[in-house]
């Protein structure tokens, strides 16, 4: 708070007491002789007064910068109110009042929307898990009634299962920390399951699959981890290229730091352009607008937040028209930050 701008807040006062002294002083001409008290009583008033205004303003000056400095450190800002201290003048102890309302105004609206959100989120994990008995009921049907029609609609009920599980980890995403046991893991393990689960997939598509150097222990949750490389096959499946064989190649190496695990693809790779907005929510790029019109962009999205929360690196690199590599750094340090 600047000075002049103070003073100018003050200027009806200043004019006031101005206009009260050239009063008394016209009186103090008119009924009395002594030249030093009509000196004094004005310049007296007047600087008792401008003393009176520099410490108002040192006293608010000095509690608005403290407010303004402990804002600047807070994360949650409306919870301001709590940790100031009570103030010497009115204003500021009404200020504080208000502040103090504000804030429990808003503490009740952001647990009433935590409720909300809560309730709904319960409600989408619920559905999910009583949609899986139908689907499983359906692969059952199908596998004792093996054709061509069957196999066609096994093969959707695979994407089913596989928006499905999107889906719960995208509700689960802000939770992870309640929902995740990091333990020891092995990379081959974690990848070998994965390749299990898109068995399917990658057989009726023809993709091949090569792996090695993955004997790699890393402190992680596995499953959240297989979802995420799950992730990652399906973009390199989807977006493979329609002539030739399409390859994914997963395999790690140790370093100093970290171990970092290598997914690479020979797909059609993505614009130059676009790499930097891969992870971006809702973002499809060029190749989902073309080839899969029902892209969300939420899978390299949620790995990308997802990762964030397990303490993960994710990086990309790609070429278009030569394919993609997809990076997971685990740090060697990470069982110990989680």
């Amino acid at each position: 708070m600047k000075f002049s701008s103070f003073i100018k807040d003050k200027i009806l006062q200043i004019s006031l007491i101005i206009f009260g002294i050239i009063t008394i002083e016209i009186f103090l001409i008119a009924y009395l002789d002594n030249n030093f008290i009509k000196i004094y009583i004005p310049i007296c008033i007047l600087g008792l007064y401008f003393i009176s205004i520099v410490i108002e303003y040192i006293t608010k000056n000095k509690y608005y910068k403290t407010i303004y400095n402990l804002l600047d450190e807070l994360e949650d800002k409306y919870l301001i109110a709590e940790i100031i201290k009570n103030p010497n003048f009115i204003e500021g102890k009404k200020l504080k009042e208000i502040l103090e309302e504000i804030d429990k105004s808003m503490i009740e609206n952001v647990n009433k929307y935590k409720y909300l959100q809560d309730d709904y989120k319960e409600y989408i994990e619920m559905w999910i898990h009583e949609i899986k008995t139908p689907i499983t009921t359906s692969k059952m049907i199908i596998e004792n009634n093996k054709n061509t029609v069957t196999k066609s609609i096994d093969e959707e009920l695979d994407k089913v299962e596989n928006y499905i599980e999107q889906a719960l980890y995208y509700a689960r995403s802000n939770t992870v920390e309640k929902d995740y046991y990091i333990k020891k893991s092995n990379l081959k393990d974690i990848v070998n399951e994965c390749i299990k689960k898109n068995k399917t997939v990658l057989i009726n598509e023809k993709v091949s699959i090569n792996t090695y150097d993955l004997e790699l222990p890393v402190n992680t949750d596995s499953k959240w981890v297989i979802f995420i490389l799950n992730q990652i096959i399906q973009n390199s499946v989807k977006y493979r290229k329609r002539s030739g064989t399409p390859q994914i190649t997963i395999f790690a190496k140790k370093f100093k730091e970290n171990i970092i695990l290598y997914i690479k693809d020979n797909g059609l790779g993505i614009k130059n352009g676009e790499i930097s907005r891969v992870f971006e929510k809702g973002f499809t790029g060029t190749n989902g607008r073309t080839l899969d019109k029902r892209s969300t962009g939420i899978g390299l999205y949620l790995c990308k937040k997802l990762c964030d929360k397990l303490g993960i690196s994710i990086e990309l690199e790609s070429t278009q028209n030569e394919g993609t590599e997809v990076k997971l750094i685990f740090p060697n340090s990470s069982y110990m930050q989680m």
